[in-house]
């Protein structure tokens, strides 16, 4: 089995992502060290594709909350909520449901 891990930097961003294989990596701790003796790098957070833990799977420029136990993505406009419950990104007015496509407009807040 292969266990995933984000490489933190400064403030806890994500810089990379790697994968270990299980006999390497039995539990997080061990992954860390084995990755840390590996790279010579100490920061590293056990991630998962499958969003069971951590809420998301990291990419660069994710960001690893420690006090949220998760992974969020950077925001996409300052006018954007984060979503506690996901850890992702919500737009401050819903997408329109009607089948028509729409993009963000951040001068006006609203979908055009």
């Amino acid at each position: 089995m292969i266990k995933y891990f984000a490489k933190l930097g400064l403030i806890s961003k994500v810089i990379g992502t790697t994968h270990v294989g299980d006999n390497n990596a039995p539990t997080e701790k061990a992954g860390i060290d084995y990755l840390h003796k590996l790279h010579n790098y100490p920061f590293w957070v056990q991630s998962f594709k499958d969003r069971s833990q951590r809420k998301n799977y990291p990419g660069k420029g994710y960001t690893y909350d420690e006090d949220r136990d998760a992974f969020i993505p950077p925001q996409p406009y300052k006018s954007w909520i984060l979503n506690e419950d996901t850890c992702r990104w919500d737009p401050p007015v819903a997408y329109p449901n009607d089948g028509n496509f729409y993009r963000w407009n951040e001068s006006t807040i609203s979908w055009d």
